[in-house]
């Protein structure tokens, strides 16, 4: 059974869903827009394997909204989840990083190698994104957001989406499977929950903010470097991640895009159980 909770962490409330039980926990972390939402469908799985948590990130899902743009940068992300697991007691855990989700796992391993006992980083990269996404699509997002809310911002993104040409193609199979009404729906939770403050301010480091690239060979954990064959930006910056992490695996996920774990389960959760094996083997 999943449960759902909350924790006070840095002055703010994080909600997380938990599933199953053991000494070493499985956390999951989600990417930019998104919530622990994102991983409903894979924690009873995952579950049987052990202790499995998916926390919503500051300014995400029903964690707290500030409000205040200076909260929201990588190195606050990444001391909450170190407030998160503190206040678990998660002394040594397994990691996954989906996204921006995949840039504050790099940070904090980098920052307390001795608390992550494996890392997986899913469609991530370790370089700022740079044209992909610049800093004034987020700026112009962000006061679009601010008049019409995040809803009218969704209502724009859903309204363009045929035309959107960074959508995977991945992606535009699984509206049609779930139907449209099931796919937006999950799309817009992630948006309407999320602070306004946190889009423009997180995007936009994003786009530009310190890369991690020279720092991975100092990660020694087991790892594994998952992306989907068809998250085209990601190909590149998963195969630099693999390279530069010594013994980490590169799983390409066939069928996936952005987000494997929905548009390819099985295959995703295959290739997590084989991680999780071999890292818990270790």
């Amino acid at each position: 059974m999943t449960e759902s909770k909350r924790l006070r962490v840095n002055g703010i409330e994080m909600s997380y869903d938990e599933a199953g039980a053991g000494d070493r926990a499985f956390v999951l972390v989600h990417g930019f827009t998104g919530c622990r939402d994102d991983f409903a469908g894979q924690l009873q799985p995952l579950a049987a394997h052990g202790r499995t948590i998916a926390p919503d990130q500051r300014g995400h899902g029903d964690s707290t909204n500030t409000g205040v743009g200076k909260t929201y940068h990588f190195a606050q992300l990444t001391e909450d989840l170190l407030g998160f697991v503190d206040a678990l007691g998660l002394e040594r855990f397994d990691l996954l990083g989906h996204s921006m989700g995949g840039m504050v796992a790099q940070r904090f391993t980098l920052a307390h190698p001795d608390r992550v006992a494996s890392l997986v980083l899913m469609d991530t990269a370790s370089a700022p994104l740079g044209k992909r996404m610049p800093r004034e699509m987020f700026e112009k997002g962000a006061a679009i957001a601010r008049a019409i809310g995040m809803d009218g911002l969704h209502e724009i993104i859903r309204n363009n989406a045929d035309k959107n040409e960074q959508r995977t193609e991945p992606d535009r199979r699984l509206e049609r499977d779930w139907g449209a009404d099931k796919y937006w729906a999950r799309v817009r939770r992630g948006f309407t929950s999320m602070d306004v403050e946190a889009f423009e301010a997180l995007g936009i480091e994003l786009g530009d903010g310190e890369p991690m690239t020279p720092r991975l060979g100092e990660i020694a954990c087991p790892t594994t470097v998952l992306v989907g064959a068809m998250d085209t930006p990601f190909l590149a910056a998963s195969r630099v991640m693999h390279e530069a992490i010594r013994g980490s695996q590169l799983v390409v996920i066939p069928e996936g895009g952005h987000s494997p774990q929905l548009e390819a389960p099985a295959a995703w959760l295959a290739a997590i159980e084989e991680h999780l094996q071999r890292a818990r083997a270790t």
